[in-house]
This record gives C-alpha cells, sequence and structure tokens, in this order.
C-alpha cells in the first residue's frame, strides 16, 4: 500500500506539472481542416502534446503553430543540433528567428540549460521528415520561455489527416541526458532504426579534400595511402575530382560518374593496391547534383527541383522513381566494379523545394511520391538497400546538418561539417554529434595545420577531435618525422582506447563554453580532455584508471580529485615525461606537457 501511495503521489506531482503547461494552437487559414491539441503526462518531469487535423476531403495541410511559455527560470542557454562554430547560445527573444529543420537538415529539438549543465526545458518534436520551424525565446512580457514549433511552412502536398506530438521534458537532469533522451524518443515516435556501424567506421582514416582539392590522380594517392597505413590508419577517402579533369571547383562536371581516365587510367587496380596496404577505400559523390556539362544534363530535363547557379549543377527530384533507380544504381555499380568499401556521399541537404514546387504546375506527373523528404527517405532505403545486399559493413558517412533521427539510421559515419583549421568548432560539432548519433560512428572533420606549426600545437588540434574518429587530411609526406610521430602516436592511443573514447558513456560540460571539459568513459576506463587553460577537471575517484589529455594550450591542467592518487605523465608522442607524480586530494595544478596527457590511478 505504502509504494502504490508513493505512485499516486509521484503520478499527481506529474499531472500537476501539466496542469500548469497551457500549449497553443494557432493557425490562420484552416479551410476546412479541424485540428486539436491535448496534453497528457507520461512520466515525472516529462509531458506529451498530440495534436491531430483532419479534412473531409484531401487537401494541402495549412500552416500551424503549437506555443507555450514558462517562467525562464534557469533557461539562459540554449542549445540545437546545428553546426555552428561556438556551443549553446545565450537565449533568443521572441522577436528573432526559429530554427528551421527537415529530414536533411539537423533535427527539431531544443534544450534550454541553466549555469550548472541542467537541464530546465528540452522540447523535441515527432516530425523528422517535413520542415519544422522552432524555438526557444525570451518573451520580454513577464521574462518567460515562450516555445514555438511551427509545421507545414512549406507547402506540403495533400492529405486527408495529420498527427504530430511534442515531447516536453522539464526534469532537474544533466541537459545532455535530456537531450540522449529526446532522440531516443524521436526515433521510437517514428520506428526509425538506431544508428550503427561496424568497426572500421571507428579506425581513424586519411582524407584527400583539404591539401588535394581536386587535383587526386591514382599515383598520388597510393604514395599517401603507403604513410597513412604505416601510421595505423585503416580507411582512405578519396574526394573530389576523381570524375573529372577539371580543376576549377564547382559541380558542373558531376552527374556522370565517369572516371577520369588521366587521373585513373585503370580504377578497380589502383583500388586494389591501395586496399593491400591495410587500407579501406571510400569514395566521394555529390548525390543531387547533375551538373551543367555533364551528358546527363539534358537525360533528366523536367526532373530537377532547382537550378544551383553557383554550383553550375541542377539538382534532381527524387520522387521520380527513375531518379532513385538512377542514383542507387551509380554506387552499386562503383562498388562491384571497382571493389569500394565505403561512399562519402555528400549534400543530401540540397533535396528541397525552393519556391514553387515545379511538380504543381504539372500535377505531379511521373512522381510515384509527393513529398521531397518522403522520396529522399525512399532514395535512401534504396542505396543502403543495395549496397548492403554486396557487402553488409559497407561504409556510409554523411556530414552537418543531415544527421536527424530519420537520415542518421543510413549512415555509418556521422562528421562534423567543415571546419577547416578551427578546432574549437571542431570539438563542439564532435561533441554535439555524440549527443544525437546512437551507435553511428561520429567523425571529427578532416584535420589540417601548416607544416611550420610546432608538434605540440599540432597534437591540440589532433586531440580536439579525439572523442570521435579521426580523419587526417594533410599531405603526410610534406610533415616532418616528428609531425608524424605525434600522428602515429595519436593514431595508436585512439584505437586502444577507442571504447571510452568513441562508444562509453560521453559527457561534455558547458556547451555554452564551447565544451572546456569533455569525457568518455568504459567500464575499464575513464578519459578526460581539457582544451581551456585552468579550466577544472573534476575527475572524482580513481576506482578505475584515468586519462587526462591536455589539449589547452598550457603545460599543465587543474585537476579536483577525490582521493589521493599517483599520476604518470606522457609527452604528445606517448614517452614518459617525469616519472610518477602524488596528488593529493582535492584541487591541484599538475604540469602535464601541451599536447601530451597524463594517467591517474590510486597509489
Amino acid at each position: 500500500m505504502k509504494l502504490k501511495s508513493m505512485l499516486a503521489a509521484a503520478m499527481a506531482v506529474v499531472a500537476l506539472e501539466a496542469a500548469a503547461l497551457e500549449p497553443r494552437i494557432e493557425c490562420a487559414e484552416r479551410g476546412g481542416w479541424t485540428i486539436a491539441g491535448e496534453l497528457a503526462a507520461v512520466d515525472e518531469g516529462v509531458c506529451e502534446y498530440r495534436v491531430k487535423m483532419r479534412s473531409a476531403e484531401s487537401a494541402r495541410p495549412p500552416r500551424f503553430s503549437v506555443s507555450f511559455a514558462l517562467p525562464q527560470g534557469g533557461a539562459h542557454n540554449v542549445w540545437t543540433a546545428f553546426m555552428r562554430r561556438g556551443g549553446a547560445s545565450g537565449i533568443r527573444v521572441d522577436w528573432e528567428k526559429l530554427y528551421d529543420s527537415n529530414l536533411a537538415v539537423s533535427t527539431p529539438l531544443v534544450c534550454a540549460k541553466d549555469c550548472a549543465d541542467r537541464n530546465s526545458l528540452t522540447v523535441a518534436a515527432g516530425e523528422v521528415l517535413r520542415d519544422v520551424s522552432f524555438g526557444i525565446r525570451l518573451r520580454e512580457e513577464g521574462c518567460e520561455a515562450k516555445v514555438d514549433f511551427e509545421f507545414f511552412r512549406v507547402p506540403e502536398a495533400p492529405r486527408a489527416e495529420y498527427a504530430v506530438t511534442l515531447r516536453i521534458d522539464r526534469r532537474d537532469v544533466f541537459w545532455g541526458d535530456a537531450v540522449r533522451d529526446a532522440v531516443a524518443w524521436m526515433r521510437r515516435e517514428n520506428a526509425l532504426a538506431e544508428p550503427s556501424a561496424p568497426d572500421a567506421a571507428f579506425a581513424p582514416l586519411y582524407s584527400t579534400w583539404y591539401q588535394f582539392h581536386q587535383d587526386v590522380t591514382a599515383e598520388k594517392i597510393e604514395a599517401e595511402a603507403k604513410i597513412a597505413a604505416s601510421l595505423g590508419m585503416k580507411t582512405i577517402i578519396v574526394d573530389d575530382g576523381w570524375q573529372t579533369d577539371d580543376t576549377s571547383r564547382g559541380y558542373a562536371y558531376c552527374g556522370d560518374w565517369q572516371v577520369s581516365k588521366r587521373r585513373f587510367p585503370y580504377m578497380a587496380a589502383h583500388v586494389k593496391r591501395v586496399q593491400a596496404l591495410g587500407l579501406r577505400y571510400m569514395l566521394w559523390y555529390s548525390v543531387p547534383f547533375v551538373g551543367e556539362k555533364s551528358a546527363n544534363y539534358g537525360r533528366f530535363k523536367g526532373k530537377y527541383l532547382y537550378y544551383n547557379k553557383n554550383a553550375r549543377a541542377s539538382v534532381l527530384d527524387p520522387r521520380f522513381p527513375e531518379v532513385r533507380d538512377f542514383l542507387a544504381g551509380i554506387y552499386e555499380k562503383a562498388q562491384r566494379e571497382w571493389g569500394l568499401d565505403g561512399f562519402k556521399l555528400d549534400f543530401i541537404d540540397s533535396f528541397s523545394v525552393r519556391g514553387e514546387d515545379p511538380a504543381v504546375a504539372d500535377g505531379y506527373a511521373g512522381r510515384d511520391i509527393r513529398t521531397v523528404p518522403e522520396a529522399v527517405k525512399a532514395l535512401l532505403d534504396e542505396i543502403v538497400r543495395r549496397l548492403k545486399a554486396n557487402d553488409p559493413d559497407v561504409l556510409i558517412e554523411f556530414r552537418q546538418n543531415y544527421i536527424g533521427p530519420a537520415v542518421a539510421q543510413y549512415a555509418t559515419m556521422l562528421r562534423a561539417g567543415d571546419c577547416p583549421g578551427d578546432r574549437q568548432a571542431n570539438r563542439v560539432r564532435v561533441a554535439d554529434l555524440r549527443l544525437t548519433s546512437g551507435g553511428a560512428a561520429v567523425h571529427g572533420d578532416m584535420l589540417e595545420w601548416n607544416v611550420a606549426t610546432p608538434v605540440e600545437e599540432a597534437a591540440c588540434t589532433v586531440l580536439s577531435s579525439m572523442f570521435g574518429t579521426v580523419q587526417y587530411s594533410m599531405m603526410l609526406s610534406d610533415l616532418p618525422p616528428d609531425h608524424l610521430e605525434m600522428i602515429g602516436h595519436w593514431v595508436r592511443f585512439a584505437e586502444h582506447h577507442r571504447d571510452a573514447l568513441q562508444r562509453g558513456a560521453f559527457r561534455g560540460v558547458a556547451p555554452e563554453s564551447g565544451y572546456p571539459v569533455l569525457c568518455g568513459e568504459s567500464d575499464a576506463e575513464r578519459i578526460f580532455g581539457v582544451y581551456v587553460a585552468d579550466h577544472v577537471v573534476r575527475v572524482g575517484g580513481a576506482g578505475k584508471p584515468v586519462w587526462i589529455l591536455n589539449g589547452s594550450g598550457e603545460g599543465s591542467v587543474v585537476v579536483e580529485v577525490d582521493e589521493d592518487v599517483a599520476a604518470q605523465v606522457f609527452d604528445t608522442f606517448g614517452r614518459s615525461a617525469g616519472g610518477s607524480v602524488d596528488v593529493a586530494k582535492g584541487i591541484r595544478r599538475l604540469a602535464v606537457p601541451k599536447g601530451g596527457f597524463a594517467r591517474l590511478a590510486r597509489q
């Protein structure tokens, strides 16, 4: 009876919290649609608001919004899954713009947190395919945190009914846990598969993009591949340039996907030579683009979504079944004929309607799917089905911002968006992706630095990406020997500590400050990365070995330990740098070489 009373009391609190919310539906032009919402408490501190719409006959759904407001409380920093250079931002005011998401752009989830890293309010929408505008913003009148979610801001194909649910989380929990729980709910709500990846997706790799750009040849790649393999890398991604003799950038020559015979006279043989070094071979494709200089450009006339002037290419409309078959066939053919291990599928976020939908003018003729997001999902279904039929462990890389739950299930590797030379942005993006990506391998953006950079400074760039899979994009043949030695050490370190660094429990603190400390933990060990000088690393106890990676740029780190420990200190090459040091309980400064690390254990 006592347990029943406690449960009843808890549910009463939940019901009271739900009753304090007053979501409102606004719809300026309902036409023949009926719209109703229902609020329900589902767990302590968590409510769901379910919206249902119906029309007597098939019609375009009207634009509508759901909004509510709560006292600001601790809602001072706002986090979303969008790519950016900093971490969470200060809260916007309600006259500033909302965030926009869809299948291929981020995810409709927003978290407001306090300055102690506690969740104040996390709201997620169950709509993961279509366009959603959303945000938590400050309403000046009364200093309230105002939540807005807008649906069908982009015209939708006619239908007769629609339903969507908002999950509202007000629990006093670590903010990152609230975000992970919201993403897991979004997957369940839409019956989406949890992202997963083979071991190969977590292995450090080499990418050609930043140093080669389009100037790639079989000979040059094989020379770099030999060095990459000797350093312990396991995969190479050959980026743009293999399909054209043009080096003017842009995508005018994409769409035929025929190998440049000047650059790669014997593609299959070249791939085998690289694989013989112990590297898996991945190839880049700009999925939606058919360039104006390609032979296929005229073939798909009338089957484009829009023309991209800057890219000098048009974007295919995946609602046509022949478009989906063409694209999936391109990759399947390359996989079989050249023996590829994986694909870097780029620009999926370019599939969209810009302006008036071209399908409306011709009554959707030839299209077997009416909405672009659903067609993109069907395209990815077909691509992955074909590729996995030939190789269940095929590697597929997506990058920000197409990382939401509906699209992430198709990737094995989710990469931080391009941020060359910006190690803080790389760290922030890796940490953000770790919160939303489930079992997929999160990759940092490709690393580069100037060859004249001191090796310890270059090592800090590597450490910025260590809680994801590290992609190197230096011209390895130009690097001095100490840089190569440093890279080799950290490649081995990442492989040896993969469970804690990439697969274990992950926590990032103070995203509004760019994640000054990151932590990964496995059953066997706990690893911290510290990136801001003098920021205290709260180690806690040392019941299992603790590693501290010093990416702060200083020659020391500040730690807080709950018991006396012994520290072994190492330089950026993994060599001992001073033997064992006793560290007394409390807050202590520990000398650790810049770009080096320390191992803490009980005395």
